[in-house]
């Protein structure tokens, strides 16, 4: 997108997604060996605003992570992490919302083409929702 100087530039493309993933415990961060590619920006970057997690099946406490790559994942950095309670699945209950606290007042700025990764500390099935806007 073309920038004239002295202008404000903001998102025109809002996006979101949703996936469930029965994920594989990664225990390594540089570099980590198990993640999900969840956010890809666009041509001009982007703004996330909203990542959460909700446990898709019973769980135990675990830590859940995001890493970011501007190289199509050949090398992700850790960038964020939040501890989501053990929750036993039933449908009298209603499981916690893990949020990793980004929003219009608190994004995480991607560059052109930057993915988002998400992990698991300890192997569960985890629905992970995202919102961001593309520049």
């Amino acid at each position: 997108m073309t920038v004239t100087p002295n202008s404000i530039v903001t998102p025109q493309t809002p996006k979101s997604a949703c996936s469930t993933a029965a994920l594989t415990a990664n225990t390594t961060y540089n570099p980590p060996t198990i993640t999900y590619g969840l956010v890809t920006a666009g041509a001009s970057g982007a703004r996330l605003t909203k990542l959460q997690a909700i446990p898709a099946a019973t769980v135990t406490a675990t830590q859940l992570q995001v890493f970011r790559s501007t190289d199509a994942g050949i090398t992700r950095s850790f960038a964020a992490a939040a501890l989501a309670p053990a929750y036993t699945m039933a449908q009298t209950t209603s499981p916690a919302v893990t949020d990793f606290g980004f929003s219009d007042d608190n994004p995480m700025i991607l560059k052109a083409g930057e993915v988002v990764y998400v992990g698991v500390g300890v192997s569960g099935t985890w629905s992970f929702i995202a919102e961001w806007a593309d520049y």
